[in-house]
């Protein structure tokens, strides 16, 4: 009788939970009426929710709201999606509106947008560069290295992602470092690494911008999947990329997150004090 076997999947090298990640992650979300205005404009619900989405691993940095639309901004835990902050705050704040007994509920369409201290272009020539910053001591070597930053033309990261309830501007700068900083002098390794880059996010509903694949790390602009969250997106990459180098621990358990957007923080905050001041 013969003996029927089984493929496991190998097991998780990296868990998100025992990482130690550097991030910088915010988000603005705007909402509308869903009848023409707002009737009135009860700021005060937002402070008593500030506890509330801290919970959810979200901190509201700043607010405006005026009887066309809410506007907030939030500062992000790694383990949060846009679509869970989009869900989150719309149900928590809709959810005050009618415990408050006002008549004045949230149209189901949203818009969500990541934003940093950089902008696209800024990041994009930052990863572009990469290659041209590096001490390299052989000339031939480092020539070779630019074929490991490649680009994607096709995509536009000012454009969002649209579902039938909101528009998602998602876009991240993703830095994962070898463990203890290893050099990775292969061409083959370091061409498995960029292939593989490419390939996982296209599986998990990614489009990389930009990639650029160095000796001891790796620089990554993408636009996310809204459903994932970055330290989900992270282990993936970790991961499947151990896997594609032959199941070897080859990155540190730490890695960096950044959103950014066409629009800056000074940006927002430099709308905020306008307003304001009006």
């Amino acid at each position: 009788m013969a003996v029927q076997t089984t493929t496991q999947e190998p097991l998780p090298m990296y868990d998100a939970s025992k990482t130690e990640p550097a991030y910088q992650l915010r988000y603005t979300w705007t909402g509308w009426p869903s009848k023409q205005r707002f009737e009135q404009t009860p700021t005060e619900l937002l402070d008593d929710l500030k506890t509330l989405w801290e919970t959810d691993g979200l901190r509201l940095l700043e607010q405006h709201w005026t009887d066309e639309q809410v506007q907030l901004l939030f500062s992000a835990k790694p383990h949060v999606s846009p679509e869970f902050l989009a869900c989150r705050v719309k149900g928590r704040l809709d959810h005050a509106i009618r415990s408050a007994g006002l008549q004045m509920p949230l149209s189901r369409k949203l818009g969500v947008r990541s934003v940093g201290d950089n902008v696209t272009c800024e990041v994009e020539s930052y990863i572009e560069g990469q290659v041209g910053r590096a001490q390299f001591v052989d000339d031939r070597f480092k020539s070779m290295m630019k074929e490991f930053t490649i680009v994607n033309d096709d995509v536009d990261l000012s454009q969002p992602s649209e579902t039938k309830r909101g528009r998602y501007w998602y876009n991240l700068h993703i830095v994962l470092v070898t463990a203890a900083r290893h050099r990775i002098a292969d061409t083959q390794r370091l061409a498995t690494i960029r292939d593989w880059s490419i390939g996982i996010a296209a599986k998990k509903g990614h489009i990389i911008s930009w990639l650029s694949v160095m000796p001891d790390h790796l620089h990554a602009a993408m636009r996310g999947n809204q459903t994932h969250s970055p330290d989900k997106i992270v282990s993936a990459f970790q991961n499947n990329l151990a896997f594609g180098l032959g199941q070897v621990r080859i990155w540190e358990d730490t890695y960096y997150a950044g959103t950014f957007s066409e629009y800056n923080m000074e940006a927002i905050r430099r709308t905020h004090q306008q307003r304001r001041a009006s």
